[in-house]
Formats: C-alpha cells, sequence, structure tokens
C-alpha cells in the first residue's frame, strides 16, 4: 500500500461532510466523476469500501479514517504555514483569533498600543469557540488566538495538539456557579462542584464548560443541562440563570453586579478560569508586537 494522496484524503473527507459527491465537487472546484475517481483510488489503495453512495455516507472504515484525517489534514496545513511564516517578510497584518470571554481590558490596551505603532494596520478580531482556534492559528488562518476555559490552578488548558505553537498564561480568575438572586446557595462563601451535579445547568458551550467537562473535574455524574444556549451573548446567558432556567460556571468577576445574579465561588476541587495566548512563529510585525504585549 502506498503512502495516502493528501489530496484524495481531502476529497474524501470533503464528500463524507457535506453527504454529497455533487456538492464536495462544486465546494473543491472539480467535476463531479474527478471526485468519484478520487474516492475509487483512495478506497482500492486502502483497499477497504470507506462510503456508501446512496444515501451518502461512511461505512465503519471509513468512520475510522475520518478520525485520522482531520488531524492530518490540520498537521498538513500547519506544516505549510509554519514554514511560510518563517520564510516570510515582515507581516503588515493583524488577525487575532478569541474565545468570547477572553475579549478583555487588557487586550483593548495592547491593541491601541499595536495601532500606535502600526497606525495604518486594520486588526480584525475573530470570535471562535474554544475547539477550533488552536487549528486556526496552526493553519494561519489567524496569527494568534487569546483562548479561555476551566483548568486547574498553574495547569495549562486542555487544547488539541495540532502543530508547534507557543501558548502561555495571560490571566487566571477564581470560578463561580451563577445563581438566581434569592437561591438558598446565594451568598455562601465556597461550594463543592460535585455537590451541584443533580442541579439544572445551562448548557453554553461557546462560553461555559461543557458538561462532560464538569463531570471530568467534579469527579462525578450528572450536570445535566436544562436549557441549550446557542451565542456568545453573555447577557442572555445570565438572563437565563437570572429566570430560573439553569445554572452555569462562569469567572467570578462578569458575575459581580449583573442584573438578577448571585454567586457561590467554587472552593472544591480547585479550579481557575484561565486565559492563554496561543501562537506559532511570527515574523516581526503587528501580530508580534501584541503577542509581546499579551506575554507581558
Amino acid at each position: 500500500m502506498s503512502a495516502v494522496d493528501p489530496q484524495q484524503l481531502r476529497t474524501f473527507v470533503t464528500v463524507a461532510r457535506l453527504a454529497s459527491f455533487s456538492e464536495a465537487a462544486r465546494e473543491l472546484g472539480y467535476t463531479q466523476s474527478a471526485v468519484s475517481q478520487q474516492i475509487a483510488s483512495l478506497e482500492a489503495d486502502l483497499g477497504a469500501a470507506l462510503l456508501v453512495r446512496r444515501p451518502v455516507g461512511p461505512t465503519e472504515a471509513g468512520r475510522r479514517l475520518l478520525e485520522h484525517a482531520a488531524p492530518l489534514l490540520v498537521r498538513m496545513e500547519a506544516a505549510r504555514a509554519d514554514v511560510a511564516r518563517l520564510a516570510g517578510a515582515p507581516s503588515a497584518r493583524l488577525v487575532l483569533g478569541a474565545t468570547p470571554l477572553a475579549v478583555g481590558e487588557v487586550l483593548g490596551r495592547a491593541l491601541g498600543e499595536v495601532r500606535r505603532a502600526y497606525p495604518r494596520v486594520e486588526p480584525v478580531v475573530r470570535v471562535l469557540a474554544q475547539d477550533v482556534l488552536p487549528a486556526q492559528v496552526a493553519t494561519g488562518e489567524v496569527d494568534l488566538a487569546l483562548i479561555d476555559g476551566l483548568a486547574a490552578p498553574s495547569d495549562p488548558l486542555p487544547l488539541p495538539e495540532v502543530g508547534p505553537l507557543t501558548t502561555v498564561a495571560v490571566d487566571e480568575r477564581p470560578v463561580a456557579v451563577a445563581l438566581p438572586a434569592g437561591h438558598p446557595l446565594a451568598g455562601r462563601t465556597g461550594i463543592a462542584l460535585a455537590d451541584l451535579s443533580a442541579a439544572r445547568w445551562l448548557d453554553a458551550p461557546d462560553l461555559t464548560p461543557t458538561a462532560a467537562r464538569l463531570r471530568a473535574v467534579a469527579g462525578v455524574d450528572g450536570f445535566r443541562p436544562a436549557v441549550r444556549y446557542q451565542g456568545t451573548d453573555l447577557r442572555g446567558l445570565l438572563t437565563l440563570v437570572a429566570t430560573g432556567h439553569g445554572l452555569a460556571l462562569l469567572p467570578e468577576p462578569v458575575l459581580v453586579g449583573a442584573p438578577g445574579i448571585a454567586c457561590a465561588p467554587i472552593t472544591e476541587p480547585r479550579l481557575v478560569h484561565r486565559t492563554e495566548l496561543v501562537h506559532g512563529s511570527l515574523p516581526e510585525g503587528p501580530a508580534a508586537l501584541l503577542a509581546r504585549l499579551l506575554d507581558g
């Protein structure tokens, strides 16, 4: 068996994602016949059927290949981008990725200094989910990223391995459970996360830890979502908490003074809301300056 052709692998991933040969051909800029030929060649090379045709979907072997394919393709794109950054001229652009709660005063001040140093550069800030940002940094879609999440004190965030990236802690804040004002736990000076496992929770994956993450750090089952919240508007999430639709685990400073919200600090296990700066090699320019400012 020869080495897997990266283009055939990319075509296979696209067909599986879109569940359509014709849609994959349109997205990739190929004819449908060319897409079919690439899939047939990949199946012949691997000695296994990867897709069923009607309806289009992965076979068991195809599902296993998909598990390998996505990180392989990201690493290939990351290698290309990393070499291009090292070999390239100083960059005149600044594209910053950030998770919703990572955008704060420290970033605002640092961006101000960058704009004074590079007045012709128009910074772009893309607010994205934690699980996609490391790959976007590795492949050069964003120059650097600020990513936040739940961690033990001084422990790094559990980010996916997508390439040789540098991660630096820029902030750690205490975490607390957001409660409706008047809740029996309001005013408590501390509470164990495991004691809240049977409560109703809001599932807001763009703003708060997932139920699976809460179960992992608390070491107990539970944390069943009552309402799924899709979006990055913190005020909307806190309105749902205040009106009794569920609890949420958030950095304590964002809860202070929020209308209709009380909070109880989490004291067991020891947890923090951690923000990390993530970047690859950075040629001299506005992105490199922003990285130095945030690292300092």
